[in-house]
């Protein structure tokens, strides 16, 4: 009988390289199981990926990437519908999906680790995905997507060397709000279009986004729907008062803020570029489509 054989995926850039060790740490607590391990780093994100395909198509009973949001969504592209599950060590920047949809231990590399042990000999769990189509591309998604403010924040952070952590957002967000201002949306839930304002919008699988922050408290990802929540036009003063409520999920009781589920999207705007955990995608319009279940994940929750 062959031993479990499991693909380590190992951004080197995730958190501008502070966790570097994670990655081999993870490969020596799973080789002393017993298990066979293919450790996996690369210079691209790309050429992660593309090995990252090349493990599972040779048969590894599970892939774990290690890194962040953006890791996390290589890892989504890589499994969705396949049977490997997907496993997170946490190690970025932003670390949501790992910990609002996976339910892992955030700033605790031991017990992340212990917990992705314990989750090889537990059933393979399966949640939805998002496909985000445009174009010329497409891109999967477990996480959530943005176009507005939100979006332009992350643009933001990625270009920001200071300060570390979840912290970053915050920067992020006071540089953005002195740009603030209206944007024209089209918006088609599941055929039904109409033209509204905001200053973002945010179809989510996952409850948060942007280091904790409850973008959408009641979403679920595995319920079969995407969230989406829009942000009405408001001053910067107002905006001020109701971002720290986002970090509790109780900013959605403001009557300017708008939640509606569905399972077709297409959202447009002219000139603005949409973002996915964390990673930018591409120029609106796009079209995104929730597939149930379709994405195999260690189940990883306690």
């Amino acid at each position: 009988m062959s031993r479990p054989r499991i693909a380590v995926a190992v951004n080197p850039s995730a958190a501008q390289g502070s966790h570097r060790d994670y990655g081999h740490r993870l490969v020596g607590a799973l080789r002393a199981t017993g298990r066979t391990v293919d450790e996996i780093s690369a210079d691209s994100s790309v050429h992660l990926e593309r090995m990252a395909r090349d493990a599972v198509a040779a048969g590894v009973d599970a892939l774990i990437v290690v890194g962040g949001d953006g890791t996390a969504q290589l890892g989504t592209n890589v499994c969705v519908k396949t049977n490997t599950p997907l496993g997170i060590l946490p190690s970025g920047t932003g670390n949501d999906t790992a910990e609002g949809i996976l339910e892992m231990p955030i700033g605790d590399v031991d017990a992340a680790i212990r917990r992705l042990i314990e989750s090889l000999d537990k059933p393979t769990r399966h949640i939805d995905a998002g496909l985000m189509s445009w174009k010329g591309g497409s891109r999967w998604f477990c996480s959530t997507m943005s176009a507005g403010f939100d979006a332009l924040v992350n643009e933001t952070v990625n270009n920001l060397s200071f300060p570390k952590g979840s912290s970053r957002y915050t920067v992020g967000m006071l540089i953005e709000l002195a740009k603030l201002k209206p944007i024209r949306y089209t918006v088609t839930i599941d055929g039904t279009s109409t033209t509204e304002e905001g200053i973002l919008t945010t179809i989510a699988n996952n409850s948060q986004y942007g280091g904790g922050m409850q973008i959408c408290p009641e979403a679920k990802p595995d319920d079969g729907l995407l969230d989406l929540m829009m942000v009405r036009p408001l001053s910067r003063f107002d905006f001020i008062r109701i971002y720290p409520r986002v970090f509790k999920g109780t900013h959605v009781t403001d009557p300017r803020v708008v939640i509606r589920q569905g399972k077709k999207f297409r959202l447009d705007s002219p000139k603005l570029t949409a973002y996915s955990d964390g990673e930018r995608i591409a120029p609106l319009p796009m079209d995104i489509e929730v597939a149930p279940l379709a994405l195999p994940v260690l189940d990883t929750r306690p």
